[in-house]
C-alpha cells in the first residue's frame, strides 16, 4: 500500500482576508407585508436593480420592534437580496437573527477585530429613474435635473449627468461619475468595489461622495478652491482626494 508522506501532500486551499462592498438595508419598520409592498413599488419595474447582493440588515431604527427573520429574509429574497448579516439590533433581536442564519456585523472596529468590509451604503428607498441593463457594461446618459428622492443607478458601467443632482437626490455607478452639472446630492462611484473609479463635476457641492466605500460627507468641509468649482473626486489608497479640474 502506498503511504503519502502529509508533508508532500498537496495544498488544496489557502486563506485570505478580504474586504468586500456590502449594502446596508436601514429597516423603518419589520412589517414583512409592508417592506414587501414598497420594494415592489419602488423596484418592480427594474427587476435585476438587486443582483442577488449581499444585504446587512440595520436594525438601529427598530430596536424596540418584534422582528420575524425568516419572514424578511423571505421578503428580500423575493427581491433579489440575500441576507447575511445584521447589526444595531437590541440583544434579543441579534440573538434572533443569529438564530436565523444571520451574522452580526460590527459596528465598530477594535485594535483586535477581524478585517472588515468598509463602511457599507445605505439603501434608501428612493425613485428610481433608469439603470443601465446587467448584459454589458455601458454608459448611461441623464439629461434632466434630479430632485430631492430621486436616484439613478448605473450598474456596469459610467453615468454622465447632464443637468443639476439636487440636495436629497442619489447618483450611484459601478465606474465613473460625471456630472456636468452642480452635484448636490449623494454620489457613489465604484460601487462594486472598483477603486480606480472617480468622480467630476463642473460644480462640487455634494453632501456626500463615495469611491469603492470611502465616504466623504458634509461634515468635512470641503477646501475654498473646490467648493462650488470644477473638481474630481478620487481614492489614494483608503483616502479620498477631492482636487480642483483645471479647464
Amino acid at each position: 500500500m502506498a503511504v503519502v508522506s502529509k508533508a508532500n501532500a498537496p495544498v488544496i486551499f489557502d486563506l485570505k482576508s478580504a474586504a468586500l462592498t456590502l449594502v446596508a438595508l436601514v429597516l423603518k419598520t419589520t412589517d414583512g407585508v409592508a417592506l414587501d409592498r414598497e420594494l415592489e413599488e419602488r423596484f418592480g419595474n427594474v427587476p435585476d436593480f438587486f443582483d442577488h447582493d449581499p444585504v446587512v440588515l440595520d436594525l438601529s431604527q427598530v430596536r424596540e420592534a418584534a422582528t420575524d427573520f425568516a419572514a424578511l429574509i423571505a421578503v428580500l429574497r423575493k427581491h433579489k437580496m440575500v441576507p447575511i448579516a445584521a447589526k444595531g439590533g437590541s440583544a434579543h433581536q441579534m440573538e434572533a437573527a443569529l438564530a436565523a442564519g444571520l451574522i452580526e456585523a460590527p459596528d465598530t472596529a477594535g485594535p483586535n477585530a477581524p478585517p472588515r468590509a468598509p463602511a457599507v451604503p445605505e439603501v434608501v428607498l428612493t425613485e428610481v429613474i433608469r439603470e443601465v441593463p446587467v448584459t454589458a457594461p455601458a454608459t448611461l446618459v441623464v439629461d434632466k435635473p434630479l430632485r430631492s428622492g430621486q436616484q439613478v443607478y448605473a450598474r456596469g458601467g459610467d453615468l454622465v449627468v447632464l443637468a443639476v443632482v439636487s440636495f436629497g437626490a442619489e447618483v450611484i455607478a459601478d465606474g465613473n461619475i460625471h456630472v456636468y452639472a452642480p452635484l448636490r446630492g449623494r454620489a457613489i462611484a465604484g460601487a462594486k468595489g472598483n477603486a480606480d473609479a472617480r468622480i467630476f463635476t463642473t460644480c462640487m457641492e455634494p453632501q456626500l461622495v463615495s469611491i469603492a466605500g470611502v465616504y466623504r460627507t458634509t461634515e468635512t468641509e470641503l477646501p475654498a478652491d473646490v467648493l462650488g468649482k470644477p473638481a474630481q473626486v478620487r481614492l489614494d489608497g483608503e483616502r479620498l482626494v477631492v482636487e480642483a479640474l483645471k479647464l
